[in-house]
């Protein structure tokens, strides 16, 4: 009889909580959710960029019901793995009680890019696929070593 994989959670940071951090929860939810319980929060939070959940929809995951939330929201809870996603976050928030394992993987901000709407979906698809292959790397291969037994 096999057991029931308890799930690690994982806490996704950047400034506004408005694309990397949405998008890295929403990847990581989609593609492991066996294994992995993401949320996502910022130190400054704004809303969800319209981008972010255009192209997150082209490979089949659904944001549109995100919020951008505090990092505060999270005060007392307890993760498996923080990961600043942007240095800002790093910068601003170094240390996060009750997580277990920090991780940082800067991406570039696509909400900062200037450009006509076709431009700015390029550079919002580029960036969402650099967090997923990210995440497919980094998780992905806890989920194999977790399905092998070790």
């Amino acid at each position: 009889m096999k057991r029931a994989i308890e799930k690690k959670r994982v806490l996704f940071i950047c400034t506004h909580n408005s694309s990397r951090s949405q998008m890295a929860e929403g990847l990581l939810n989609y593609l492991y959710g066996t294994h992995y319980e993401a949320y996502s929060a910022g130190t400054a939070p704004s809303m969800v960029n319209p981008y972010a959940i255009k192209v997150m929809r082209e490979i089949g995951i659904d944001i549109s019901n995100y919020r951008s939330k505090n990092i505060k929201e999270f005060r007392d809870r307890k993760f498996d793995y923080v990961v600043t996603v942007c240095d800002h976050a790093q910068e601003t928030c170094p240390f996060y009680p009750g997580a277990l394992n920090y991780i940082h993987m800067g991406f570039r901000d696509p909400s900062a890019f200037i450009g006509n709407e076709d431009d700015t979906t390029m550079e919002f698809r580029q960036v969402r696929d650099e967090i997923k292959e990210w995440i497919e790397k980094r998780f992905g291969d806890l989920v194999e070593q977790a399905n092998r037994g070790e």
